[in-house]
C-alpha cells in the first residue's frame, strides 16, 4: 500500500511548532545568521487510515414496515410520529367487535358440533351409524374448532404492536379511517439503535482491509457537520461480495451502537476507518520535509546552531504531519521554514511565531 494512500491520526500536537520556536527564541536574541522557524520532532503512536476520507451514508439497522393483518376501523393511535418504540409497544388497535361477534358465533356453532359428535360417536360404536355420518360429524367438529382458533387469532391482530425497537415514521392512516389487510401500509420503523454507515472504497485497499479483518476489529469513526463531541464509533462489520463495476469500488458497512442517536438514516457522514497502528513513530512538520536531486531531506539544526542537511526516509502524510521512518530521532531540531537561505553548516538564526516570518527566497 503507498504512503499517499493513509492517513494518520496523530496525537501530535499543535505545540510542536511552538516549543520549538520559544526554545530557539532565546538563541536568537541578538544574533547573526538565516532566519528560521523550527519544531521538534516528536514520537507518538500513528493511526493509518485511508485517504481520502470516504463519505458514508447512514442506514437503519432494519426498517420495518407495518401492515394489519385483519380489515376495519382504527379505534385508536397510540403513539406519536416520530416518537421511540420498543418491540411490543401496542401502536394501533382496530375495531374489535366484528372479530368478536364471528367469535361468538363460531365458539356456539363449535359447542353444538361437539355436542352432535358425541352422539354420533356412540351410534358409531354400537354400530347403528355408518363409517360416512360419523365421518362428516367429526369433519364439522374439527373444522369449527380451526375456524374459533383462527377468530381468536384475529381477534388477537385487532391489536398492532411494534415488532422491533425503534423510531417510528409518519402516519399513513389516522383513528376513524378503515383499513384493509394486508394491502394498506399503517407505518415503517427504523431500528436506529445500532446503526449501520455504508461506504466505499476504492478496490485497492481490499486486500490490506480483509488482512487486519482477519487479525482484529477494524474501528471507525463517523464525523459530520455541526457535530458535538466526540465522533461516534463503531466497527467495519460487512464486505460486500463483489467490487462495483462501475465505481471500482467495494462496498462495506460498520455498525454503531448509536446510543446517544447521533447517528440518523439519511445522513451524510465522512468515515475514518483505521487498518492499522504504527506505534513510536518520529513526526515532524510536513513544511520540514524537502525534496532534493538524492530524496527527501530535512535541515537539523545542530547544537552549535548550524544547519545539518539530513537525508530521510517518509512514511505516511495527513493534515500537515509527516512519519519520519529513518534519518531523525525524537526531540531533533527541524527547520520548518527559511530552508532556501540554508546549506550545510550555515548559521542559523531561529525566530519566534511573533516576529517577522523568514522569506523563502534567498
Amino acid at each position: 500500500m503507498k504512503n499517499s494512500t493513509l492517513i494518520p491520526t496523530l496525537a501530535v500536537v499543535a505545540t510542536l511548532l511552538c516549543n520549538g520556536c520559544s526554545g530557539g527564541s532565546k538563541k536568537s536574541a541578538g544574533g547573526t545568521g538565516a532566519p528560521v522557524l523550527v519544531a521538534q520532532a516528536v514520537e507518538t503512536n500513528v493511526s493509518v487510515q485511508i485517504d481520502p476520507l470516504p463519505v458514508g451514508h447512514v442506514m437503519a439497522y432494519s426498517t420495518v414496515t407495518v401492515r394489519p393483518q385483519v380489515g376495519g376501523i382504527i379505534n385508536q393511535v397510540h403513539f406519536k410520529e416520530g416518537q421511540e418504540v420498543k418491540a411490543g409497544d401496542l401502536l394501533f388497535t382496530i375495531d374489535p367487535r366484528p372479530t368478536q361477534a364471528a367469535l361468538a358465533r363460531d365458539k356456539a356453532q363449535l359447542e353444538n358440533a361437539t355436542a352432535q359428535f358425541n352422539r354420533d360417536q356412540k351410534l358409531f360404536e354400537a354400530k347403528i351409524e355408518s363409517q360416512d355420518q360419523f365421518d362428516v360429524s367429526k369433519a364439522n367438529r374439527d373444522t369449527l374448532a380451526a375456524t374459533v382458533q383462527s377468530d381468536e387469532l384475529n381477534l388477537s391482530f385487532t391489536e398492532i404492536r411494534a415488532p422491533v425497537n425503534g423510531v417510528t415514521g409518519s402516519l399513513q392512516f389516522y383513528q376513524g379511517n378503515v383499513v384493509k389487510a394486508p394491502d394498506d401500509t399503517l407505518l415503517t420503523i427504523n431500528q436506529i439503535h445500532p446503526i449501520y454507515v455504508a461506504f466505499g472504497v476504492p478496490e485497492q485497499f481490499l486486500p490490506e482491509i480483509k488482512k487486519q479483518m482477519s487479525q482484529r476489529t477494524l474501528k471507525v469513526l463517523a464525523t459530520f457537520e455541526n457535530m458535538d463531541g466526540q465522533p461516534p464509533q463503531g466497527e467495519l462489520t460487512f464486505v460486500n461480495n463483489a467490487v462495483d463495476e462501475t465505481t471500482m469500488k467495494i462496498l462495506l458497512k460498520a455498525t454503531f451502537p448509536n446510543e446517544d442517536g447521533a447517528l440518523w438514516p439519511g445522513q451524510f457522514v465522512e468515515v475514518v476507518l483505521t487498518l492499522s497502528e504504527l506505534t513510536n513513530a518520529v513526526v515532524v512538520p510536513s513544511q520540514a520535509v524537502q525534496t532534493g536531486q538524492n530524496g527527501e531531506f530535512v535541515y537539523v539544526v545542530k547544537p552549535d546552531q548550524t544547519a545539518e542537511e539530513r537525508s530521510v526516509t517518509i512514511g505516511i502524510t495527513y493534515q500537515g504531519e509527516t512519519v519520519v521512518k529513518k534519518g531523525l530521532k525524537a526531540g531533533e531540531t527541524v527547520v520548518t521554514d527559511g530552508q532556501l537561505r540554508l546549506a550545510p553548516g550555515v548559521k542559523v538564526n531561529v525566530k519566534s511565531p511573533d516576529q517577522p516570518t523568514p522569506t523563502s527566497t534567498p
